[in-house]
């Protein structure tokens, strides 16, 4: 092999393997559209300041016994399983097989793309909403996984006003 072509050879895989790398540090980015209203040492919250002194509800109590609860303000302590990677502006909560899509109140804050797996606490109310085969489609999309299935038809959702956030 000539110098010339080694160098060219050389030259390829240093780009290939640069333009690899940029492509990688991109698909690792985290998108945070809102600054926390609240930073500690353990939790950032986002939306509004979380109560003081509440009981949380789980999230399969609070399903399973949706008409109490429809339209109250309540305070959930659940897992997310996924959240929108386009610009954090929903997530899915999960407690066992109960999973209900969480909102933000007004559309007024959004929540950082990389806390799936995290414990949260938030604040919001219970509705339960249909969901078309459109917009079924577009949170599907959003959600930016190949694991995510999102069905039309009735769902649960929360329009929450604050989420705390463990940092990690």
């Amino acid at each position: 092999m000539s110098s010339a072509t080694s160098s060219r050879l050389a030259f390829a895989i240093i780009v290939l393997v640069t333009g690899q790398l940029a492509w990688a540090g991109d698909e690792a980015k985290v998108i945070r559209l809102s600054e926390p209203v609240e930073v500690t040492a353990t939790h950032e919250t986002f939306g509004a300041a979380m109560p003081e002194a509440a009981d949380p509800v789980a999230l399969s109590l609070l399903v399973a016994n949706h008409a109490k609860y429809e339209g109250e303000s309540v305070v959930v302590e659940t897992r997310v399983s996924e959240v929108c990677q386009k610009k954090g502006c929903f997530f899915i909560a999960q407690d066992g097989d109960t999973t209900v899509r969480v909102s933000f109140k007004d559309y007024s804050f959004f929540v950082p793309t990389d806390i799936s797996g995290r414990r949260v606490t938030l604040v919001g109310e219970l509705r339960q909403v249909e969901l078309s085969e459109e917009q079924a489609a577009h949170l599907e999309e959003d959600m930016g996984s190949v694991d995510v299935d999102v069905a039309p038809g009735p769902q649960f959702e929360i329009v929450a006003s604050a989420v705390r956030i463990p940092k990690t």
